[in-house]
Order: structure tokens, then sequence, then C-alpha cells
């Protein structure tokens, strides 16, 4: 089986601007931009110290953003372009819809109880009542079911009446209907919509540890998620076009731009926000990724500029086992103890804090922990080892 966040056939080779492509089937812009999204996320997921991190590797405090809110909905939009090429030709060959979606709903399965297990390692031995249920797998699972039943099950022009309905059903849901026992419109982090429905149908237990009111990937927040991969379809779809390169370029940054600006606007009145997953944040991080993926699309496959892009490539092709296995790895490192001392800060005051300062040791360490994944990713692709979901 293919993973969900790759597309299908070999790479094409790089496309000169003045020359008509034909439609592509893959691009290697698009595993790199995969890639470098899973690179950053492990860098602001490990630092030496929570202590001492620099503000733009940090997620905003509420509502705003910051280079690093711009990594989780890049995830969603690239497996809303990656489904472009491997459900699309497969709708055009004549495939069944409901046989694709039967296998599509597998790989969301899979991914929801990746995410489940990576919650509860290691301690599976534990009351499981207290078991946090949503997380970031889980909503990459749901969202890419529910927008393949989409794609599947409707035209593009119905689609583009969903993403929308989502975005503005959303706004409407969370700005104009009351909470009991509060008011409509609050945005606040316990007052919210969103935050009442993770209570009501999860409860505190199953919430953010470090919340326990409300999460950052609760349910009422996944529908607008669906719509980031939605986005990346119509992405996706603009990419499979026959039109050329340059022609390509120009329309991924042009919807880019038109969607910044849409983003920015409606974040006067439904203010740009990670943790609510609100629908303004959902345009502008979409032209965010719209641009990304030109700059990677021209730089790339364009220009045929690969060679500093392959450990970005690597990455990008064991996207989902990188992810999941440095969140062991990670974990790791807090519960091995050495000394009454957590690995990790043996590792951590040893080799970096010991002669870096506090925010640079910090840093350093992420660096490192992301290399030590490159050199992995780089020893599975020289042996063809690809973990597909």
């Amino acid at each position: 089986m293919t993973d969900i966040l790759s597309a299908e056939r070999p790479i094409a080779p790089a496309m000169e601007p003045a020359v008509p492509a034909a439609r592509p089937e893959r691009l290697l812009s698009l595993d790199v931009f995969r890639g470098l999204t899973v690179a950053a996320m492990l860098l602001v997921n490990n630092p030496g110290t929570w202590s001492a991190v620099y503000d733009p590797l940090e997620h905003a405090a509420w509502h705003g953003w910051t280079p690093t809110d711009l990594i989780f909905p890049f995830f969603l939009f690239i497996v809303g372009v990656s489904m472009a090429f491997s459900i699309l030709p497969r709708l055009e060959r004549g495939d069944a819809p409901a046989r694709l979606f039967a296998r599509a709903a597998k790989r969301g399965a899979i991914l929801v109880f990746l995410g489940l297990l990576l919650a509860a390692f290691p301690y599976y031995n534990l009351d499981l009542s207290h078991l946090r249920i949503p997380g970031v797998l889980q909503r990459i699972g749901l969202a890419f079911t529910l927008a393949a039943a989409v794609v599947l099950f409707t035209r593009p022009r119905a689609q583009a009446a969903v993403t929308a309905a989502l975005l503005l059903g959303y706004w409407a849901a969370m700005m104009l209907v009351p909470v009991p026992g509060g008011r409509a419109g609050d945005l606040s982090k316990d007052g919210s919509l969103a935050a009442y429905v993770d209570r009501a149908v999860l409860g505190t237990s199953h919430l953010w540890a470090s919340a326990k009111t409300w999460d950052p990937e609760g349910l009422l927040s996944t529908l607008p998620a669906v719509a980031t991969v939605l986005l990346g379809v119509f992405a996706g779809r603009w990419m499979r076009s026959e039109r050329p390169p340059a022609e390509r370029l120009v329309g991924l940054f042009l919807a880019g731009n038109a969607a910044l600006v849409i983003g920015l606007v409606w974040d006067a009145a439904f203010p740009i926000n990670k943790n609510l997953w609100t629908s303004s944040y959902v345009v502008f991080t979409a032209g965010m990724a719209l641009h990304t993926l030109a700059v990677c699309y021209w730089v790339v496959d364009v220009r045929g500029r690969r060679r500093w892009a392959m450990p970005f490539a690597w990455f990008g092709l064991n996207a989902i086992f990188a992810f999941f296995l440095s969140g062991v790895m990670g974990r790791l490192l807090y519960l091995i103890r050495i000394d009454g001392r957590t690995l990790k800060d043996v590792i951590f005051g040893a080799a970096f804090d010991s002669w870096l300062p506090a925010h640079d040791a910090s840093l350093a360490f992420a660096v490192c922990f992301v290399a030590l994944w490159t050199a992995i990713v780089w020893a599975m692709h020289r042996r063809r080892w690809y973990v597909k979901v």
C-alpha cells in the first residue's frame, strides 16, 4: 500500500520552464516539502530544554501565529496534495469509489491507532481511562478519511462547496452558538464551543494533560482541518494539470496571495488561532503552504536543483515512520535514568549546556536530534526501506 503522504509513481525528470510538460504523476518537490515539514516538526518538538526556546520555535500563546504554527497545517495540506496524485488517478482509471474509500478508511484507522499507541507509550499497563484520545496522528487520520469521502463521492464543484461550508459553518458555530453556562463568541481556552464539545463528548480525563479542559486537536476543530486537506487537494489537482510549469507556478502564487489576504482580513473578526484551528487560520496557512509548494516546485522540479533537497526527500519518503519513532525516542530520553537524572538531561548537560548559552544549547540539541534522524532516514533510503501505512 502507498503511504497516504506520498504520491505513487517514480519521480519524474526535471522539467524545463519553456517546455510544456505532460501531467506529472509524482513530484520530487512534494516529497521535499513533506520532508521539510517533518524535519521542522522534529526540530520544534525536541528542544534541549523547554525553559529556553527561541520564540519562533514556540507556538503562539493563543491568538496569532509563529513559524511553528505553520507546521501542522502544512502537513495536512500536503496530505491533500498527495491525495490528488494517489486517489484521483485511480478514479480516472475507473476504480470503484467505494473500494477506494474502504482503503482510505483503513489507512485513516491505522493512523488513529498509531496516535493512540503513541499517547499510551510506555504505560500500556495503566488505567486507560486517562488516555488522551485526540492527537496529531489521530487528526491526520480523521481528516484524511473525511476528505477522502468528499473527494471520492462528489465532483470538484461540490468539493469547493463542502470546503466553504466547513469554514463558514465553523465560524458561525464558534461565534454565534452560545455555550451552556457561557456566551456565544467566547474564544478563550476554556470558554469556546470547541472546548465545551471536547469536555461534553470526551470528558476531561481524555484531553491534553497540560490543559485538561480543552484540546488543541479536539473534535469540533477537526472539521476545519478537513478543509485544510481539501484545499491541498485543489492544489494537487492544479499541479496534475497539463498546463506548462510556468502557468502552474503563477497559479500557485496567485492563489496563495488571495488566501493570505482573505485569512488576514478574516483574522479581524475570527482571529488566527492554531489551537482552535479557526477558519482564518485555515485560509492563511493554506496561502503560506501554496507559496512554499510553489518555491519547492520551481527550485526542485523546474530548475532541477535537487542535491540540497535530498535529505528532506528522505524524510518525506518515510514521513510517518520518522514522526512516530522520533516521538518514541523523545519519550525514552525522559524515561531512561542515570544516577537519578533523565538520559536527556545527561546528554544535554554534558554535550550542550556545559559550554553554550541556554537558548543556543537548547537549539543545538534539537538540531542534532534532527541530524540523527536524517542519518536514519538516509540509511533507510539507501536500502529502499519505506514504511507504508
